[in-house]
């Protein structure tokens, strides 16, 4: 082989080591990505990736901390323009992190029930406060495109304070002699001495994402933000989603469901329109027939997305109201007679059943 092409091929091993690993191509994102499309993009690929997902990919784990690195790194902006001016080398070197040591998607997102192990079956458990479960009400366009929002949490934080209190108090077997072959056992409370500790109340501000296709009633949890407990670990905060009402659109199950009321004239004669929907794109309805009182039409892939599949929509139903003129004079009632060419027609119906 040519020294000189060698020596080229060698210099762009040296520069690919250099420049460490690709972030923007682990996560599947471009360089012009935000801060959201990335968190996106983090945590779709966190849940396929996750190692208790992949116990039989022996690079489960490898591939798991690179992801968390490049999101550690990306989602920073100082740590994402170390990143861009000169590779992740830049970035360890400043001790800007990196190292994919950590799990964000852990810090991050929470417990969102997806059923991960953590392999610490075996330790004893830990005592933990009460979860905090509170209603989080977001509109139905949130719910169509998803969102991340902010939200203020007030939380009582333990601090350390002057002194000692009792904790991690047990019920115990005590014997006691009593005399030459004589003994007791009774139960009695052995406690330890703790440093003592008091509740601060603390202000933190949490990002939670809304997913697309979100049911209410659906948990994000983020763990270690509800009560706290004296002698053990806080318990969650737990924010159950809830849909607002809507001005124009009825949500059920994936499918929408809105009313529009047309004129005499268009029910008769046909008509075009268009109706907005949630993300601001058109649908378009066409009527060349007569549309009675009651008619409904529906539209295929224009409802809500799927939570599981966003690739998947439910369908979207339009129900027609017609608006009637209150009243005709004489005149305009014969003229309505002659161009229906309709004559009386009487029906009786006994209750619901009709001829």
């Amino acid at each position: 082989m040519d020294f000189k092409l060698l020596f080229i091929l060698l210099l762009i091993g040296l520069e690919d080591v250099l420049a460490g690993r690709d972030f923007y191509k682990i996560l599947g994102v471009t360089k012009s990505a935000s801060t959201n499309q990335i968190k996106k993009a983090y945590r779709k690929q966190a849940k396929e990736l996750h190692p208790d997902k992949n116990k039989d990919d022996p690079k489960a784990s490898e591939k798991f901390q690179d992801l968390g690195a490049a999101y550690e790194t990306l989602s920073d902006p100082e740590k994402k323009e170390l990143y861009d001016r000169c590779g992740e080398e830049c970035v360890k070197k400043e001790g800007a992190g990196g190292g994919g040591g950590m799990d964000p998607f852990a810090s991050f997102f929470g417990d969102f029930g997806f059923g991960f192990g953590n392999g610490n079956q075996g330790q004893r458990e830990v005592a933990k406060g009460a979860d905090i479960v509170m209603d989080l009400y977001v509109t139905l366009e949130e719910l169509y495109s998803g969102n991340f929002v902010e939200i203020t949490h007030n939380k009582p934080v333990l601090k350390p304070a002057k002194g000692t209190r009792k904790c991690n108090c047990r019920q115990e077997m005590v014997t006691r002699q009593l005399g030459p072959g004589r003994f007791q056992m009774t139960q009695q409370t052995i406690c330890d001495e703790c440093p003592n500790v008091k509740l601060v109340n603390e202000e933190r501000v949490l990002e939670v994402e809304i997913e697309p296709g979100m049911h209410d009633g659906q948990e994000q949890r983020f763990t270690a933000e509800g009560e706290p407990h004296m002698d053990g670990d806080p318990g969650d905060l737990r924010l159950r989603i809830q849909t607002s009402p809507h001005p124009v659109f009825e949500r059920r199950g994936d499918d929408l469901y809105t009313n529009v009321t047309i004129s005499l004239a268009d029910a008769l004669g046909g008509f075009e329109m268009d109706i907005e929907h949630l993300d601001g794109h058109k649908v378009h309805v066409v009527r060349d027939k007569v549309t009675w009182p009651g008619a409904r039409i529906r539209k295929k892939g224009e409802g809500m997305p799927n939570n599981e599949n966003n690739n998947l929509f439910g369908m979207l139903y339009i129900t027609f109201d017609v608006q009637f003129p209150k009243e005709f004079d004489a005149e305009t009632k014969e003229q309505l007679r002659r161009l229906l060419a309709q004559d009386s027609i009487n029906k009786v119906y006994n209750g619901l059943r009709g001829y």
